[in-house]
């Protein structure tokens, strides 16, 4: 009776269907896979080559050494502009680091949580979680002394074990 529709006779939108897409439905990732390799390879070329250059001019002026990069960029750039050539790549670097550090740690939490509770518990956002983890963290890293925490550090270490 008309329904040889391809929707059979059902609306095409009726309010409860996704209307939105994700990235990977809108990007096709054959055409982001090649340039995504090559600027992986190509990030871990620059890795390779600063850190050999740490290593060749670690005493390059007598008397003077350069264990850290931004010593070596004030070396390098000046004073003032080394400092702004490098700090800011590291602090980018080091704010990736931690969220995902975060974001790992607050997955695990809730990982653990839907194990130990089944059914009796309520659920709760991944947000809570990651949350939780920073403020663990938070107090953890007012501890004075790696000696006081040596027994969370073996419980961190079982915990990244999936």
């Amino acid at each position: 009776m008309g329904t040889d529709t391809p929707t059979n006779g059902k609306p095409i939108a009726s309010g409860d269907e996704k209307v939105t897409l994700s990235p990977a439905e809108v990007i096709d990732t054959k055409h982001v896979v090649g340039p995504g390799v090559v600027l992986l390879v190509l990030s871990w070329i620059i890795t390779l080559y600063t850190l050999w250059q740490m290593v060749e001019m670690h005493e390059m002026v007598p008397g003077k050494r350069f264990d850290r990069y931004h010593e070596l960029g004030q070396h390098a750039f000046g004073e003032k502009l080394g400092l702004w050539i490098v700090v800011p790549q590291q602090l980018i670097c080091e704010v990736g680091v931690d969220i995902v550090y975060m974001v790992t740690g607050g997955k695990s939490l809730q990982k653990i949580h839907d194990l130990v509770c089944h059914q009796n518990c309520k659920q709760m956002k991944t947000t809570y979680f990651i949350m939780i983890f920073a403020s663990v963290h938070f107090v953890l890293s007012h501890l004075p002394n790696f000696n006081t925490i040596s027994g969370i550090s073996l419980a961190a270490a079982i915990m990244s074990l999936r």
